[in-house]
């Protein structure tokens, strides 16, 4: 003879009841993504999560500076004469973005297209100003801007081939 511990309407109760308990579980331990940024160079990519990124709010000013200096996960190697396309996902480029070498902007405007193209002489050239040749490791930096304010940061590393 069996026994029922639980009545059917208890059973059911009771796999509801660990189902919810358990989703909710699985949900606070994920977090959300962050966007990414891309690098291609022929037929290499190199993807990357935001190095800092406040989910679409502002990233304090005092916080900023660290963001970009922060080490990139990625190194890509670029030869002077590649073609390197520089994308982000469509949530970045929505508002607009900006790419910076070293701290110093690349480009006149920040877009709202989800890649650019450069050659990677464009990342290695001489100093205008003083001559001086570019170093052969660069830090290069995606900012996603919402207005005035930043609300994410991706650092590449690239290292001249030759």
């Amino acid at each position: 003879m069996t026994v029922a511990f639980f009545s059917g309407r208890g059973r059911r109760a009771g796999i509801a009841l660990g189902a919810v308990s358990a989703g909710l579980l699985v949900l606070a331990a994920c977090d959300k993504p962050t966007p990414l940024a891309t690098v291609t160079v022929g037929d290499d990519s190199w993807n990357s999560g935001a190095n800092c990124y406040n989910d679409g709010k502002a990233i304090a000013q005092k916080d900023l500076l660290n963001c970009v200096k922060r080490k990139a996960e990625n190194t890509v190697e670029v030869n002077s004469t590649d073609e390197v396309h520089l994308g982000v996902e469509p949530s970045i480029a929505d508002h607009s973005w900006a790419v910076i070498v070293d701290g110093t902007p690349v480009f006149d405007e920040p877009t709202k297209k989800t890649y650019r193209t450069m050659t990677g002489a464009q990342f290695f050239a001489p100093d205008p100003q003083t001559g001086q040749p570019a170093p052969t490791t660069r830090q290069v930096s995606f900012l996603k801007i919402d207005g005035k304010s930043f609300s994410g940061v991706w650092n590449f590393t690239f290292k001249k081939t030759s």
